[in-house]
């Protein structure tokens, strides 16, 4: 592959052509005109009409095709030098001095000033004259070191590595690896092509351990390295000439970089190599930090798929509690309470037996009927407490105002639902207004009002719970079990708790419960 990236080989070798016709006239018709010499101007310019020709022929042999840049170069270092010499000659001897018929001392001397004036601009010149064909030939004229510029410029700018390793290779192979820029990457010795320019597909490499250490420690390479360790990267590519940069951190090989350039091209040089080593190093840095972030984000991904599974399991928990709340009810009501029920009835249709004959036992009828009848009431509060039957039968707001009746404090209770909610969504709400409405009848005080408040939000249900009492300091608080169970139970579900409290301002404990309205109860 050739360094001619825009122009055919060709084409190159016309121009030349052209241009050495152009060199052998103009220094042909220069002399003539300044020193009269050569005569016969016009069959030299005729002579030099060949190298139009020549180059055509040139530019169809493919033995030369790879040396075209270099003839172009050639070409247009060689001419613009003559053309300095002879402009310093013009402009310092004829121009500053007399015509070469003059004085020829101080001929000599102006002759000797235009050429120290030429090798002074030699260089420069050159350097500009080797700009130029290199833009003519399609070659990138930048430095090998854009390439290391290029990569820590877009290192800071967070460029996917992706798109980061691509651009590198482009500019490796505009600048040092004109017959192909590679970067190969993997982890364990299996090695594939990242990115390559030109493309080469996706071949892979597999490297055994005593390799894999060898090529983690080696300095930037050659063919001979690649020839002993790598010889499969060689396979189809003899003839042109490559270094080999690996790309390691902490003495772990990450990948390689390689560049490849014609045989017949000027062997690489230190610059080179130091770029490609500060380049081996930034890419393995690079490749490091990507494998820490992936290594990252799997244990975040990770964390968050345990943490899904822990609300999930708390929300098992809380609704397997809430299900042996209403066994434990049904149970209550419909075992216990029933056959105390029946037992109250029995004692008085004994009563009625026994008629008035017996003041002692009648007596003792009326108290056992009077304790069997204060068990039931204390059966059916206890019955309520672990899990109100109108919480399920009647929802939210009934069952909520059946506990405000039941509270050692004056309690308000307004809740303005549209309907049902899901029983989960409900029992989380209104367990927690019942340990708020206990906590404030401990702690608010005599005289204190309690308000209870149930709104509807575009997540779901809102509920809080206001007591005028003394308040308190909430970060010098250590909280109970029942701030805990709260959060707990809301946490269960997705929601969140929070409490509000100062001295003198009373206390506020605030809910959101995440949920839908049931479908029979929207509109």
């Amino acid at each position: 592959m050739t360094t001619t990236t825009t122009r055919t080989s060709g084409f190159l070798w016309t121009v030349t052509g052209v241009l050495a016709t152009v060199v052998v006239a103009g220094t042909a018709t220069g002399f003539h005109l300044l020193v009269g010499r050569p005569g016969a101007i016009g069959a030299i310019c005729l002579v030099a009409l060949a190298g139009l020709p020549l180059g055509l022929i040139l530019g169809r042999i493919p033995a030369l095709r790879v040396h075209a840049d270099r003839a172009l170069r050639y070409g247009v270092v060689t001419g613009g030098l003559i053309g300095l010499v002879l402009g310093a000659y013009v402009v310092i001897v004829i121009g500053l001095g007399s015509s070469p018929e003059g004085n020829e001392r101080h001929v000599l001397g102006l002759s000797m000033v235009a050429a120290v004036v030429a090798v002074i601009l030699a260089e420069p010149a050159r350097q500009r004259l080797l700009d130029l064909a290199r833009r003519w030939s399609g070659e990138d004229p930048r430095p090998v070191s854009t390439a290391l510029e290029t990569f820590g410029a877009r290192m800071t700018r967070a460029v996917p590595m992706d798109e980061l390793l691509l651009q590198l290779a482009e500019t490796l192979h505009a600048t040092i690896g004109p017959a192909g820029a590679e970067i190969w990457t993997g982890i364990d010795g299996h090695l594939e092509i990242a990115v390559a320019v030109p493309d080469r597909g996706r071949p892979a490499l597999k490297l055994g351990d005593e390799e894999r250490r060898v090529a983690a420690h080696a300095r930037v390479s050659g063919n001979t390295w690649l020839q002993v360790w790598l010889p499969s990267m060689l396979e189809g590519r003899e003839r042109h000439q490559f270094r080999v940069a690996p790309i390691a951190h902490l003495g772990e090989l990450l990948g390689l970089i390689v560049v490849g350039r014609d045989g017949q091209a000027p062997p690489y040089g230190d610059d080179e190599d130091s770029v490609l080593a500060d380049l081996a190093r930034q890419v393995g840095l690079a490749l490091h930090n990507v494998r820490l972030d992936s290594a990252l984000q799997a244990s975040l991904q990770e964390l968050q798929e345990r943490n899904v599974e822990l609300q999930a399991s708390r929300a098992r928990i809380v609704a397997a509690s809430d299900e042996s709340r209403r066994a434990i009810e049904r149970n209550l009501h419909d075992g216990a309470q029933q056959h105390l029920v029946a037992l109250a009835v029995k004692l008085g249709l004994a009563k009625q037996v026994v008629g008035e004959g017996s003041p002692t036992v009648s007596e003792l009828l009326d108290e056992l009927r009077a304790d069997v009848q204060t068990t039931i009431g204390e059966l059916r509060e206890l019955a309520h407490g672990i899990y109100p039957p109108l919480l399920r039968d009647r929802g939210l707001r009934e069952a909520l105002a059946t506990a405000a009746n039941r509270s050692v404090l004056p309690v308000s209770v307004t809740a303005d639902l549209p309907g049902r909610y899901p029983a989960e969504a409900e029992a989380a709400a209104y367990f927690c207004c019942l340990e708020a409405l206990q906590n404030a009848g401990k702690y608010a005080g005599e005289g204190a009002e309690v308000s209870v408040t149930i709104n509807v939000t575009d997540t779901g249900l809102a509920f809080e719970v206001h007591d005028n009492g003394p308040g308190f300091d909430p970060a010098a608080t250590e909280f109970g079990h029942g701030f805990t169970n709260m959060a707990d139970r809301l946490g269960a579900i997705g929601g969140t708790l929070s409490v509000i409290s100062a001295a003198g301002t009373g206390t506020t404990i605030r809910g959101d419960v995440p949920c839908e309205p049931l479908a029979a109860s929207v509109g």
